[in-house]
């Protein structure tokens, strides 16, 4: 049986420049289609689908906001450019958007929901049920009584969380929980909805809403000594290690732990 020969070097040379030649005419050939895809109005943005909420702006109105922004066809428009066009629309909290064979967008849209009002009276920011702040027509909104929340900015989360933690606690008072303030110095402040302030004192949720929580359980008995109810309550602070100052209508008085009991 007889070895095979080995190939000679001019052939191997013809096959080795057959194969680059296919290489480059196989690529020019996806160039060029390529080339004719992205120019070829066939994939042209025609149309976008919006699904998801859209309480608070209508599909017809999302399109008219976003459709100017948008740059490229099928193949070559921004996605992420897209995404961040639609949700600089008002209310919108996230938008996902995905390419659509062959011309069109589909747009998946979350809206915020505003829990309260957000920053000093006058701020037309809003702040939503996840701790978000967010530029918003407050007539838009359709509750009458949201509280104002205030603090920095990147603290809305923790101001939110406080201000779930102490309203149920006025409940039993019949009194509302109208505005809560973080201040500059970390002190939690509340107004209520018969224009009564409290001052909370510092600390976390569970610290102040304990402190909270003891005023409430002692402040009916302690009005009532003066011929008054808590709806009497001007301002009180809670601020004190053995007690708290209360100020009712025509009544000021220092109540320490002696007293509570």
């Amino acid at each position: 049986m007889s070895a095979a020969l080995p190939m000679p070097f001019d052939v191997k040379l013809m096959n080795l420049a057959a194969s680059a030649l296919f290489a480059i005419g196989l690529a020019l050939f996806a160039a060029a289609g390529a080339w004719w895809a992205v120019r070829h109005p066939l994939f042209a943005i025609a149309g976008i689908t919006v699904q998801g909420e859209t309480s608070h702006n209508s599909v017809p109105t999302l399109r008219a906001n976003v459709t100017p922004q948008l740059a490229g066809n099928f193949f070559t428009i921004d996605l992420a450019a897209a995404r961040q066009a639609f949700e600089s629309v008002p209310w919108v909290r996230q938008a996902v958007v995905k390419r659509e064979f062959p011309n069109k967008l589909r747009v998946v849209v979350e809206e915020h929901h505003a829990v309260a009002l957000w920053g000093g009276e006058g701020d037309s920011r809003l702040l939503g049920d996840r701790g978000e702040v967010f530029e918003a027509n407050v007539g838009d909104v359709e509750q009458d009584d949201l509280p104002r929340l205030a603090g920095p900015d990147d603290q809305a989360a923790q101001v939110l969380a406080m201000y779930q933690a102490v309203k149920p606690l006025f409940d039993p008072l019949d009194l509302g929980v109208a505005q809560l303030t973080l201040t500059p110095r970390g002190n939690w402040q509340v107004e209520l909805d018969n224009g009564a302030s409290v001052e909370l004192g510092r600390g976390t949720p569970a610290e102040v809403a304990a402190r909270t929580g003891r005023f409430i359980q002692t402040v009916t008995q302690v009005a009532s000594r003066y011929g008054r109810t808590p709806e009497a309550l001007v301002s009180a602070d809670l601020r004190y290690a053995e007690g708290y100052a209360l100020k009712l209508r025509g009544v000021t008085t220092t109540v320490g732990d002696a007293a509570k009991k």
